[in-house]
């Protein structure tokens, strides 16, 4: 293996904090194993294209960061800010997202099968075309957020919306309510409501009711 690559990869740009940098460049030199970066700064840097299955990037600073055709099979990212960061089609099959912030970030074509989102803040994120299959979204903020022809799948779904969540084209199944904000009130949609909601903003979901 060359001097600072893994595999063959190699970060287009480092994270500007040095202990980032420097765990970085230590783990580029291990033969296997995940990333170990809990609490670290990674803010800026472009890990796009790596492998970062069974990666810790608990409670991790990762603003603006290009993670573009990332693997980040079974991570742990639990309390990580992903504010503007850039997970355009990743592999996030798994990921324990819980706490995190994701608040404009982009998931365009990320894979999110089996992923936990739990008090996750992703006002303003992108979805588009996504793939939520069995993931668990439970009190997610999905206001302003952006969800074109994204697939869901028997996913629960307690997440928050507003009118500026752009559901068009939005496909699949999903176990309710959703919490919906109009201007100074709240408002739960479940059901056959939901899916008319849904169904008047372009896209087309089943509600599953509880057995």
């Amino acid at each position: 293996m060359s001097s600072g690559t893994r595999k063959g990869w190699a970060p287009g740009q480092l994270p500007g904090a040095p202990e980032a940098a420097q765990r970085l460049l230590e783990w580029l030199q291990e033969e296997e194993g995940g990333l170990d970066v809990v609490g670290l700064d990674l803010s800026g840097a472009d890990l796009s294209r790596g492998d970062f299955s069974e990666s810790w990037f608990t409670d991790s600073r990762l603003v603006n960061v290009k993670l573009i055709g990332a693997d980040l099979y079974r991570s742990d990212a639990q309390g990580a800010d992903f504010t503007g960061a850039d997970l355009t089609r990743a592999s996030l099959v798994r990921v324990n997202f819980d706490d995190a912030v994701l608040r404009g970030a982009t998931l365009d074509g990320a894979d999110l099968v089996k992923a936990s989102l739990c008090d996750v803040d992703a006002t303003g994120a992108s979805f588009r075309g996504t793939q939520f299959m069995g993931a668990s979204l439970l009190d997610v903020d999905l206001r302003d957020a952006d969800l074109t022809d994204a697939v869901l799948r028997e996913n629960s779904f307690k997440v928050a919306m507003n009118h500026a969540t752009n559901l068009q084209g939005v496909s699949g199944s999903v176990f309710g309510p959703v919490k919906l904000s109009e201007q100074d009130s709240v408002r739960e949609l479940g059901g056959a409501a939901l899916e008319e909601w849904v169904r008047k903003k372009g896209g087309n979901v089943q509600v599953i009711t509880g057995t």
